[in-house]
């Protein structure tokens, strides 16, 4: 019995990705069927995850430096919103300082404007 050839991969893309560096586009997709209604739960008052969802409505980007040190992980408080119902993004950023890339959390504009006008403040 005979081997077959043995082929070696050829190097495929010459050239440089069209993607801007940071990369936080969200990718569109194509819907099947309609989205559910935007209805989250709000989280309790005087909360973290409530302080959390607050300083993202108002348009912020948070990372854990920036909700503060002294707070046990803002990780946690983003997972109890998306229980909630709450359609958080998040995204890896390098940080001054650290090795390895963090976590940048926000709401999008749309999300926000649905919540102000759900709110009557729009």
């Amino acid at each position: 019995m005979k081997k077959p050839d043995r082929r070696q991969a050829k190097p495929g893309f010459k050239g440089k990705a069209k993607s801007p560096s940071d990369d936080t586009r969200e990718p569109e997709q194509f819907e099947l069927i309609p989205p559910p209604e935007f209805a989250p739960a709000w989280p309790s008052s005087n909360t973290l995850p409530a302080e959390a969802l607050a300083r993202l409505l108002t348009g912020e980007r948070l990372t854990q430096p920036a909700f503060g040190t002294s707070r046990w992980r803002l990780a946690a408080y983003i997972k109890e919103l998306k229980y909630l119902g709450w359609p958080v993004k998040a995204a890896p950023i390098n940080y001054p300082g650290r090795a390895r890339p963090i976590a940048q959390y926000w709401l999008t504009n749309d999300i926000i404007m649905k919540t102000r006008a759900m709110r009557g403040a729009a």
